[in-house]
């Protein structure tokens, strides 16, 4: 078996493997330049030659179709004859007229703001502590919070990647007919939004900082007595309720800080409440996994990490919960259930 290659470069010879890794963080800059240039609302079925998409884009067209060239490897787009371009099902993803996009995903996850500290990860392996405040300054929600434009990055990135999880991660959260619902660091409140509208008995509080409470979806609701929002620091207390949301929060902070973000759950949450952290569990073994990748990730800009089971279950232990089971959602999370111990 050959590859693509030289004549005689074989699949297996384990030189040109190591190579070709090595190389691969090239695919994501093409796909954030291609995605940046709005290159999908461009193509359609019907192919486009690469000197057409230049100009309507406003770039080099050489530059351009090597770039092109090298996301359709992966299927984002496909050449169907030289130097003509048509969109694909992955491609479309990219769109801005389609419905949850995924374009302000790969442009929150492709910025400087983690692509820059990933650059450093040796440094980061040698000292065990992120280098993003030695690139940027500052520590990575201080940055934020300085910068208005890369702070709607962020926000409209994180609520674009969000958007397929939500209702799957809604129907695989058990609740009863009745209760409130903390959405605690909820965001712009998707997952909460779609968590009430699957249990119409249920109430909730999205519970974020004022800046961010500003962009949130609970009005699509149309029920505007069933929810509320609430401005604080999840650091320093969470409101009383029966169930607390925590997705993608506790990946973002070591273990002290997790433990104090639970201990305010712990204090707020009733009796016979529960707590649903949202987050990746990263399984043992070899196997590739979502969760192994958004550890690194973690690791370059922020003090935080993906977390096993047995992880996940000592933080609830610290905090006087009882971990009592993981659930998959069908997405790349899974939801640590917890009781109060």
């Amino acid at each position: 078996m050959t590859t693509g290659g030289p004549p005689g470069q074989a699949d297996d010879d384990l030189r040109f493997v190591l190579l070709d890794h090595a190389l691969d963080f090239l695919f994501p800059a093409a796909l954030r330049a291609v995605t940046a240039l709005g290159v999908a609302d461009h193509l359609t079925r019907e192919p486009r030659p690469f000197g057409e998409l230049a100009e309507a884009v406003g770039a080099d067209p050489l530059s351009l179709y090597r770039a092109l060239r090298l996301v359709a490897t992966r299927g984002v787009v496909t050449e169907v004859d030289t130097g003509r371009f048509a969109s694909t099902p992955l491609g479309d993803l990219l769109r801005t007229d389609t419905p949850a996009s995924l374009g302000p995903a790969v442009l929150m996850i492709t910025d400087p703001t983690f692509w820059r500290p990933a650059g450093e990860l040796a440094e980061t392996v040698r000292t065990g502590t992120s280098v993003f405040e030695q690139v940027f300054g500052v520590p990575f929600f201080e940055h934020f919070a300085r910068d208005p434009d890369t702070a709607a990055v962020f926000h409209v990135g994180m609520a674009s990647m969000s958007d397929p999880e939500n209702p799957l991660v809604a129907a695989a959260c058990e609740f009863p007919d009745s209760g409130v619902v903390v959405d605690l660091g909820g965001g712009h409140g998707g997952l909460l939004l779609a968590v009430l509208r699957d249990h119409p008995g249920l109430r909730g509080v999205l519970y974020d900082q004022e800046h961010v409470l500003a962009g949130h979806l609970l009005g699509r609701l149309g029920a505007d007595d069933r929810w509320e929002t609430a401005a604080g620091d999840f650091f320093t207390d969470a409101p009383p309720g029966d169930f607390y949301l925590v997705k993608r929060i506790l990946h973002d902070w070591d273990d002290e800080q997790c433990v104090r973000i639970l201990e305010h759950c712990r204090r707020g949450v009733s009796d016979h409440g529960r707590l649903l952290v949202v987050d990746a569990v990263v399984p043992p073994g070899n196997a590739p996994d979502h969760g192994k990748l958004m550890d690194l990730l973690m690791m370059s800009s922020l003090p935080g990490r993906e977390r096993t089971r047995a992880e996940f279950e000592d933080l609830f232990t610290r905090a006087g919960f009882r971990l009592t089971r993981v659930v998959p959602t069908g997405s790349r999370l899974s939801v640590v259930e917890g009781v109060p111990a």
